[in-house]
């Protein structure tokens, strides 16, 4: 098992950014302010995949929107911190009161808010199209970029490592020869 699966093993809850992560990164504006979002349905399955395992998924992002909102209770993410211009004190925050140690926690960003919020998690994750520095200090790197499929790969890899990949695929019809290796 390599290191980054072996702090994968670990977690037990996924602290996640939006801008980059969830999305692409790019904001639409409207005349009325931000207008659209756009989510990958596989991230969604992602995130619920992680819940049916018994992981806790929770949201920190430095913008705040009612977007957000809506896309976590559609999957059932809770706690949602937005306008956290501190993640570092934000994943701190998070992490205690859901009683966690750090090692047991794991943080998916993308550029250099995200910093102290990955310095601090057992398990740093990021998409392949992040800032360098957040690159550098990940012990995870996706293939797909923020927005595209990132998180359901991150989930699919904390699932494998943790053994509990051929579960959820089964309770999701998938074939008994569905493999955690």
């Amino acid at each position: 098992m390599t290191g980054a699966e072996q702090r994968a093993a670990a977690v037990r809850l996924l602290v996640m950014d939006v801008d980059g992560v969830l999305t692409d990164g790019r904001l639409y504006f409207g005349s009325d302010g931000e207008a659209v979002k756009v989510f990958d349905v596989r991230d969604g399955l992602g995130v619920k995949m992680l819940r049916e395992a018994g992981i806790e998924v929770a949201i920190l992002s430095s913008r705040s929107s009612p977007i957000v909102e809506q896309r976590a209770r559609e999957l059932g993410i809770a706690p949602v911190v937005q306008g956290s211009t501190d993640k570092g004190a934000g994943f701190a925050a998070l992490a205690q009161a859901l009683r966690f140690a750090p090692a047991q926690c794991g943080y998916i960003g993308d550029d250099w808010p995200d910093l102290a919020a990955l310095a601090q998690a057992g398990f740093a994750a990021t998409v392949s199209d992040a800032s360098p520095e957040v690159r550098r200090i990940s012990h995870w790197i996706s293939e797909a970029p923020g927005g595209r499929g990132a998180v359901r790969e991150l989930a699919e890899f904390i699932l494998r490592a943790q053994g509990r990949l051929r579960d959820v695929l089964r309770r999701h019809g998938g074939a008994e020869t569905g493999s955690d290796a």
